[in-house]
């Protein structure tokens, strides 16, 4: 159906006729193109097909409105589209789901693997997908916010600033002087043992791989197949991790009883050009993610997300706010007012004190900053492999501990053969050495090494 749409449009271009984008108009063509047409596909699966075109349309023109050139329209063929069915379209009883089909076909029948999490009332949609060679289904649910005892909830004048980061993906200053880090070491590991597993990959099968458009290639499918599971594996990590960290802000904010987090937003660094290394890194950040999934956990916690100007809280003294150089670590110390804490921390308390403007432009600072002096920290993503000391990740090189031997063994000496150690090898720079000529080889070497 997505390459029905991609046609039509492409028909419609060449004899200079407005495309069609909206939802609306591209509901009346698939009611006009009569039942059947895509073959087992009811109306409700097909509207939520074109409904995604559609926004993908029009995401597109409003980021070419704003000026970005690099905003392109939906022309590529896919060959699986998620499909949506909305409440009281399908019905789902613990692990069996069914999905309506179109007129005179059979109801496609699943079983999941688990149950829902949800109660069958608060789920709003179901969503079909295919990731990485398996079949999902994404649920939406309504989910009340988190109701709070008596004197234990969120109190919205308490306010803590976080700062987003890779090293560190979320640093909070709380009001009270406690702050919390939140390692992401793990998920930066993770990022780069997966780059090196997948070049070292090519580099393996680029021997023997065959060429991506010969027709009819089994060894091909297979190395795609095998490329996709990994990537969705490497994917579906990540995401768990991101969720883990922004679920241990969420409940160390509900126990400090802070009612709005400050988020600084530092996605205008996206736009600057840093090299092809760093580039790499800040793709990999998944900022707009990060801010989304901290957001959809506030809400739920009943606590307002707030997102201000991060600009120069990294290198401003939080105290004094005197400009501070960058440390080569993590350390940051003001010699004006001559204190140090950790950098990411440092920044979280002057973002703390900002306040989003209503009016557009800078955003303005209100009150002094509170420095952290209790720190939690915290670590995501430990079901990563290599993570935690029983995980051994497979992709890093395993080098077992030396042997060592104990009791009568050990006083008849080392057990094996042993070589002797070659000689230490001298470095000559740039010198002459004279020699006789009767002396051998070997002194004439040992001339030049001593001199």
């Amino acid at each position: 159906m997505w390459a029905c749409v991609l046609e039509l449009n492409v028909w419609r271009r060449r004899r200079r006729d407005a495309p069609l984008v909206s939802y609306q108009a591209l509901c009346r063509e698939l009611a006009a193109s009569g039942p059947g047409t895509f073959g087992d596909l009811d109306s409700v699966g097909a509207r939520s097909v074109l409904r995604r075109f559609s926004d993908a349309w029009f995401a597109a023109a409003k980021r070419r409105r704003a000026g970005d050139s690099t905003a392109r329209f939906p022309r590529r063929r896919r060959g699986l589209v998620p499909v949506r069915w909305y409440h009281g379209t399908y019905s789902l009883d613990g692990r069996r789901l069914r999905l309506p089909a179109a007129a005179g076909a059979a109801p496609l029948r699943l079983r999941l693997d688990r149950a829902v999490p949800y109660p069958a009332g608060q789920v709003r949609s179901v969503t079909l997908l295919a990731e990485g060679g398996r079949l999902w289904l994404e649920v939406t649910a309504e989910i009340p916010v988190a109701v709070h005892p008596g004197g234990a909830a969120p109190d919205p004048g308490r306010v803590a600033g976080v700062d987003l980061g890779v090293i560190h993906p979320y640093a909070v200053a709380g009001p009270d002087g406690h702050g919390l880090l939140v390692s992401g070491r793990a998920i930066r590991a993770e990022h780069r043992m997966h780059l090196a597993d997948t070049k070292a990959r090519r580099r393996a099968t680029a021997g023997h791989a065959p060429a991506p458009g010969q027709r009819g290639s089994r060894r091909w499918r297979k190395m795609r197949r095998r490329a996709r599971l990994v990537e969705a594996r490497h994917r579906r990590r990540i995401r768990q991790a991101q969720h883990e960290a922004a679920k241990t802000v969420i409940t160390w904010a509900v126990q400090q009883q802070v009612g709005t987090l400050s988020v600084g937003d530092p996605r205008g660094v996206l736009d600057l050009d840093a090299g092809r290394r760093h580039n790499l890194r800040l793709r990999q950040w998944q900022i707009g993610r990060a801010i989304a999934v901290l957001r959809d956990k506030a809400e739920l916690a009943g606590i307002t997300v707030h997102l201000v100007d991060e600009r120069r809280t990294s290198s401003t003294c939080p105290a004094c706010r005197q400009r501070i150089r960058k440390p080569a670590g993590r350390t940051m110390t003001c010699h004006t007012c001559n204190i140090s804490g950790h950098r990411d921390l440092f920044a979280a308390a002057t973002i703390a004190t900002r306040t989003p403007n209503a009016g557009g432009g800078t955003d303005t600072t209100t009150a002094a900053a509170v420095l952290p002096c209790v720190v939690t920290h915290r670590r995501a993503g430990r079901h990563l492999p290599g993570a935690g000391p029983s995980r051994r990740d497979p992709r890093r090189p395993h080098h077992p501990p030396p042997a060592t031997v104990t009791g009568a063994a050990a006083a008849r000496g080392p057990v094996g053969r042993l070589r002797p150690a070659p000689p230490p090898q001298h470095k000559v720079v740039g010198s002459r050495s004279t020699a006789t000529a009767g002396e051998e080889p070997q002194t004439r070497q040992r001339l030049w090494s001593q001199h």
